[in-house]
């Protein structure tokens, strides 16, 4: 695995530098420094000047073996270009090399959407799909000028995704990944021909926030790129699943071909949702195979098994692939009951020094739960999947490790004719680990991913 660019320090002399800069850029003072509980480094800051308080956020590079476009500045540009064409985004005020920093207007309001009423949320849905329609109109050579690929023909407008995904996949990829090659090859294959039209695409869309029964400003334009608009309403629809948006998905749909004048092509968002799985679990293989220090590994640990289980919804409905039925796990008390017990009381009662810390702990018992159903079902589990692996490759194999390996090597070699049976073993394999992990506090959220329902 080739070295990644080093990570930015975020430490005391680094975020001394920052106060520093935005005082320079600003012509203020910073009277309060927040800092966010949440993996990556970012802040709240309070800046006084002329009897008035300005509070700006602070946006940091994330760090760690999971950056696709690692150059923050990236998204600064784009924040700037969608700003300047009337785009409801964050005006970006400045930007810091090195520690990375953007630091932009502080966007008021809340995504938890819970408390208001069906008119608010049909209001918010209707305000949210214009914004995201009128960005997909916008001229794309705005984009081209700061840096940003432009592909052409249905093939490259399709794959944009994967091909920028693939370099930090091929980087970081530390295991055998069958079900990730088999479905990498499989959408290569089956790419919507007629979809020949390429926009600006936020891509990991649906980031939004609500203040006063109204939308305020789009967010997180950290993957965005040019290709297929149908991929913001795949993405949207899959955030939809896990942290709703307010309106049915359906009626957000609705405003959207309202505002864009023209029908949603739902076969190409399906593909978009397949493609959108596919390459999440691509980008965080590597640090949940190997997690490096300060990793957040409880919340990439959530995203691989979420991910892989929308992967395969996604293909069985494209491919009409039945999903296989599984028998319940066999119940059994783990080798390492007693100790991880102990590991769950002894973290439990450590007392956080501040939020920060209390966030940590509470990942550390994620994990000790996670290390738990582990130890109870995991060695039943890699037997079966040696078994089903020996059966459908036709030789015996004496560990996992040389499973899963030889089975890479089959998928990377099958033809199209095997797609059937592959899919089928595959998804078992898939799906006994998510009845392990999935009744988890990490995994609840893989056990509730369902298809975006867009009508």
């Amino acid at each position: 695995m080739a070295d990644a660019t080093p990570d930015p320090i975020y430490d005391d002399a680094a975020v001394q530098t920052l106060r520093d800069f935005v005082e320079r850029l600003t012509g203020g003072t910073i009277t309060g420094l927040e800092r966010q509980v949440r993996w990556r480094p970012a802040w709240f800051a309070d800046v006084d000047k002329d009897a008035q308080t300005q509070r700006l956020h602070l946006r940091g590079d994330r760090g760690g073996n999971v950056a696709i476009f690692p150059d923050l500045k990236r998204e600064a540009d784009i924040l700037s270009v969608l700003h300047a064409h009337g785009i409801p985004v964050p005006e970006v005020h400045g930007y810091n090399a090195e520690p990375p920093c953007i630091v932009m207007e502080t966007i008021t309001g809340t995504r938890d959407l819970s408390g208001l009423s069906a008119q608010q949320k049909s209001a918010v849905g209707r305000e949210y799909m214009h914004a995201v329609a009128a960005m997909h109109k916008l001229a794309l050579e705005p984009f081209v000028d700061i840096g940003i690929y432009r592909p052409e023909g249905a093939e490259a407008i399709a794959l944009v995704g994967l091909e920028a995904y693939m370099p930090q996949y091929r980087r970081t990829k530390a295991r055998p990944e069958p079900l990730l090659e088999f479905v990498i090859g499989w959408i290569r294959r089956n790419v919507p021909r007629h979809r020949t039209r390429a926009s600006f695409i936020q891509f990991d869309s649906g980031q939004f926030l609500v203040d006063g029964g109204r939308m305020t400003k789009l967010y997180d334009f950290e993957f965005s790129m040019i290709g297929d608009p149908m991929a913001d309403l795949a993405t949207m629809g899959m955030r939809n699943t896990i942290e709703p948006l307010g309106a049915p998905l359906p009626e957000l749909v609705g405003y959207y071909e309202e505002a864009a004048g023209e029908p949603v092509d739902h076969a190409a968002v399906l593909f978009h949702v397949l493609q959108f799985s596919l390459l999440g679990t691509m980008q965080f293989t590597g640090t949940v195979a190997r997690p490096e220090p300060g990793d957040p590994h409880a919340v990439y640990l959530q995203f691989d098994l979420s991910l892989r289980r929308s992967i395969l919804l996604a293909l069985s409905s494209l491919a009409g692939f039945a999903m296989p039925d599984l028998p319940p796990l066999v119940e059994r008390k783990g080798d390492n009951a007693t100790l991880i017990a102990k590991l769950v009381e002894t973290v439990g009662a450590i007392a956080g020094q501040d939020e920060m810390a209390e966030a940590q702990k509470a990942q550390a018992l994620e994990l000790a739960e996670w290390a738990g159903r582990a130890d109870t079902y995991r060695a039943d589990v890699v037997a079966q999947d040696i078994a089903d692996v020996s059966a459908g490759l036709g030789q015996s194999f004496a560990d996992w490790p040389s499973a899963e390996a030889a089975l890479e090597q089959y998928v990377l070699a099958a033809s199209p004719d095997e797609d059937a049976k592959l899919f089928n073993l595959l998804a078992r394999i898939e799906g006994r680990r998510l009845q392990v992990f999935g009744p988890t506090s990490i995994g609840e959220a893989a056990m509730n991913v369902r298809l975006p329902q867009t009508r």
